[in-house]
Protein backbone atom coordinates (compact mmCIF):
# COMPACT_ATOMS: atom_id res chain seq x y z
CA UNK A 1 0.00 0.00 0.00
CA UNK A 2 1.30 3.36 -1.02
CA UNK A 3 1.11 5.36 2.45
CA UNK A 4 2.50 8.94 0.75
CA UNK A 5 3.79 10.11 -2.53
CA UNK A 6 6.10 12.53 -2.41
CA UNK A 7 7.17 14.81 -4.97
CA UNK A 8 10.29 16.02 -4.10
CA UNK A 9 13.19 16.69 -6.83
CA UNK A 10 16.15 16.44 -4.70
CA UNK A 11 14.90 12.27 -3.90
CA UNK A 12 16.47 10.90 -0.63
CA UNK A 13 18.30 14.02 1.46
CA UNK A 14 17.98 13.97 5.70
CA UNK A 15 14.77 15.09 5.78
CA UNK A 16 13.27 11.94 3.98
CA UNK A 17 15.90 9.63 5.16
CA UNK A 18 14.99 10.34 9.10
CA UNK A 19 11.99 12.84 9.49
CA UNK A 20 9.21 11.29 7.06
CA UNK A 21 10.26 8.18 7.32
CA UNK A 22 9.42 7.20 11.15
CA UNK A 23 6.59 9.95 10.47
CA UNK A 24 4.96 7.96 8.06
CA UNK A 25 6.09 4.77 9.01
CA UNK A 26 6.54 3.31 5.95
CA UNK A 27 8.81 -0.10 5.63
CA UNK A 28 10.11 1.15 2.38
CA UNK A 29 11.24 3.72 0.33
CA UNK A 30 10.90 3.79 -3.68
CA UNK A 31 12.60 6.47 -5.64
CA UNK A 32 10.60 6.54 -9.03
CA UNK A 33 11.67 8.03 -11.93
CA UNK A 34 13.03 6.47 -15.45
CA UNK A 35 15.90 8.29 -15.75
CA UNK A 36 17.05 7.61 -11.93
CA UNK A 37 16.09 4.13 -12.33
CA UNK A 38 18.70 4.08 -15.29
CA UNK A 39 21.83 5.52 -13.91
CA UNK A 40 23.69 2.82 -12.21
CA UNK A 41 25.49 5.52 -9.90
CA UNK A 42 22.16 6.75 -8.69
CA UNK A 43 20.95 3.69 -8.05
CA UNK A 44 24.01 2.48 -5.81
CA UNK A 45 24.17 6.33 -3.83
CA UNK A 46 20.17 6.68 -3.10
CA UNK A 47 20.02 3.41 -0.62
CA UNK A 48 23.21 5.32 1.27
CA UNK A 49 21.13 8.38 1.99
CA UNK A 50 18.88 6.24 4.30
CA UNK A 51 21.28 3.94 5.85
CA UNK A 52 18.64 1.88 7.76
CA UNK A 53 16.05 1.62 5.65
CA UNK A 54 14.98 -0.08 2.50
CA UNK A 55 15.07 1.80 -0.50
CA UNK A 56 14.42 1.02 -4.22
CA UNK A 57 15.29 2.54 -7.41
CA UNK A 58 12.53 2.27 -9.56
CA UNK A 59 11.16 2.90 -13.11
CA UNK A 60 7.43 3.93 -12.79
CA UNK A 61 6.49 0.20 -14.44
CA UNK A 62 8.80 -1.48 -11.60
CA UNK A 63 6.98 1.01 -8.79
CA UNK A 64 3.78 -0.06 -10.25
CA UNK A 65 4.54 -3.83 -10.59
CA UNK A 66 6.48 -3.57 -7.05
CA UNK A 67 3.38 -1.97 -5.43
CA UNK A 68 1.00 -4.75 -7.19
CA UNK A 69 3.21 -7.70 -5.80
CA UNK A 70 3.30 -6.34 -2.45
CA UNK A 71 0.05 -4.96 -1.46
CA UNK A 72 0.88 -5.11 2.41
CA UNK A 73 4.10 -3.20 2.82
CA UNK A 74 3.78 0.03 3.71
CA UNK A 75 5.48 2.12 0.74
CA UNK A 76 6.72 5.28 0.55
CA UNK A 77 7.12 6.81 -2.99
CA UNK A 78 9.20 9.81 -3.40
CA UNK A 79 8.77 10.59 -7.22
CA UNK A 80 11.48 13.01 -8.88
CA UNK A 81 8.66 15.10 -11.13
CA UNK A 82 5.29 15.67 -10.83
CA UNK A 83 4.59 13.61 -14.30
CA UNK A 84 6.03 10.79 -12.45
CA UNK A 85 3.84 11.20 -9.57
CA UNK A 86 0.47 11.47 -11.93
CA UNK A 87 1.72 8.65 -14.24
CA UNK A 88 1.75 6.72 -11.05
CA UNK A 89 -1.73 7.79 -10.26
CA UNK A 90 -3.25 7.77 -13.70
CA UNK A 91 -2.48 3.64 -13.37
CA UNK A 92 -5.16 3.58 -10.74
CA UNK A 93 -3.28 2.69 -7.56
CA UNK A 94 -4.66 4.32 -4.99
CA UNK A 95 -2.50 6.59 -2.50
CA UNK A 96 -3.52 7.61 0.87
CA UNK A 97 -1.33 11.38 0.93
CA UNK A 98 0.46 12.90 -1.71
CA UNK A 99 2.90 16.24 -0.76
CA UNK A 100 4.87 18.25 -3.09
CA UNK A 101 8.45 18.51 -0.88
CA UNK A 102 10.77 20.44 -3.06
CA UNK A 103 11.08 21.57 -6.98
CA UNK A 104 14.47 23.20 -6.98
CA UNK A 105 14.40 25.74 -10.16
CA UNK A 106 15.22 24.11 -13.79
CA UNK A 107 18.13 26.27 -15.44
CA UNK A 108 16.29 27.14 -19.24
CA UNK A 109 12.65 26.62 -17.76
CA UNK A 110 10.19 29.57 -16.97
CA UNK A 111 9.48 28.74 -13.91
CA UNK A 112 8.39 30.89 -10.75
CA UNK A 113 8.32 30.34 -7.12
CA UNK A 114 5.57 29.17 -6.08
CA UNK A 115 6.74 29.05 -2.26
CA UNK A 116 10.20 29.35 -0.87
CA UNK A 117 11.35 25.34 -1.89
CA UNK A 118 9.13 25.03 -4.70
CA UNK A 119 9.39 26.29 -8.57
CA UNK A 120 6.84 25.46 -10.89
CA UNK A 121 6.51 26.01 -14.47
CA UNK A 122 3.09 26.47 -16.12
CA UNK A 123 3.20 22.97 -17.59
CA UNK A 124 3.97 21.70 -13.82
CA UNK A 125 0.95 23.61 -12.97
CA UNK A 126 -1.48 21.50 -15.15
CA UNK A 127 0.28 18.14 -13.75
CA UNK A 128 -0.46 19.33 -10.45
CA UNK A 129 -4.06 20.19 -10.68
CA UNK A 130 -4.34 16.33 -13.00
CA UNK A 131 -2.80 14.80 -9.71
CA UNK A 132 -5.16 17.18 -7.78
CA UNK A 133 -8.03 15.79 -9.73
CA UNK A 134 -7.15 12.13 -9.31
CA UNK A 135 -6.37 12.86 -5.27
CA UNK A 136 -10.49 14.28 -4.55
CA UNK A 137 -8.89 17.39 -5.82
CA UNK A 138 -6.46 18.18 -2.59
CA UNK A 139 -3.06 18.60 -3.43
CA UNK A 140 -0.64 19.13 0.01
CA UNK A 141 2.43 20.96 0.22
CA UNK A 142 4.75 20.23 3.51
CA UNK A 143 8.37 20.61 3.88
CA UNK A 144 9.00 18.56 7.52
CA UNK A 145 6.44 16.64 8.84
CA UNK A 146 5.97 19.21 12.16
CA UNK A 147 5.20 22.14 9.34
CA UNK A 148 2.33 23.63 8.39
CA UNK A 149 0.16 21.84 5.85
CA UNK A 150 -0.41 24.06 2.70
CA UNK A 151 -2.94 24.27 0.22
CA UNK A 152 -0.81 23.75 -3.21
CA UNK A 153 -2.96 24.29 -5.01
CA UNK A 154 -3.87 27.89 -3.73
CA UNK A 155 -0.39 28.45 -3.73
CA UNK A 156 0.02 27.90 -7.24
CA UNK A 157 -3.34 30.63 -7.73
CA UNK A 158 -1.82 32.65 -5.84
CA UNK A 159 1.49 32.31 -8.41
CA UNK A 160 -0.61 33.17 -11.24
CA UNK A 161 0.42 29.59 -12.75
CA UNK A 162 -3.35 28.47 -12.37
Amino acid sequence: MITHLRIDNRLIHGQVAVAWLKYIGAKAIIVCNDKVAQDSIQKMALPLAARNAKVLVFSIAETLRYEKDNPDETIFIIAKFPQDALAILKSGVKVQSINVGNAAPIAGTKYVMVTKSIAATKEDAEVYQQIAELNGGKLTSQIMPHNAISDFLSDLKKAKLL
